[in-house]
């Protein structure tokens, strides 16, 4: 697949998963052999496990809205830095909801293979996101 492609599979990834919340799309864009590098969940490896997580997500933000604020491609990878809209509603790593709005950064790569996800790499503020809903003081 061409990086124009590459960077195509990756959008519809965000449109569908997690803006339109349809797991269901998972099966469709992701290998099934898929491995997650996130340092909160690094369990999460495979399609049912990745569609338990993004369910977990959901339970707690269930207005999540994902923007990318830019990609970039090359070879079989794609990088992208995304903004997370969403509003605490649901537990959250022990937290009891809190009707808070956060916004979260973050920037993630996929690594494409036989045109489907294979691979990804998670860096995020989860610390900016805890302060948000008042688990952690803020500074100062």
């Amino acid at each position: 697949m061409s990086t124009t492609e590459n960077k195509a599979l990756v959008r519809r990834a965000i449109d569908e998963i997690w803006n339109a919340h349809n797991l269901g799309a998972v099966d469709d864009l992701y290998a099934a052999d898929f491995v997650n590098h996130d340092p909160l969940a690094p369990e999460v490896t495979g399609l049912d496990a990745f569609k338990a997580w993004i369910s977990g997500v959901f339970d707690s933000f269930p207005d999540i809205q994902v923007t990318v604020d830019d990609m970039v491609a090359e070879g079989d990878k794609v990088a992208k830095v995304y903004t997370l809209t969403a509003t605490h509603t649901g537990e959250l790593l022990g937290v009891p909801p809190t009707g808070k709005p956060v916004t979260m950064a973050g920037i993630s790569i996929y690594r494409i293979a036989d045109g489907e996800i294979a691979e990804m790499t998670w860096s995020y503020n989860m610390l900016g996101t805890m302060m948000q809903v008042g688990a952690i003081p803020a500074p100062g």
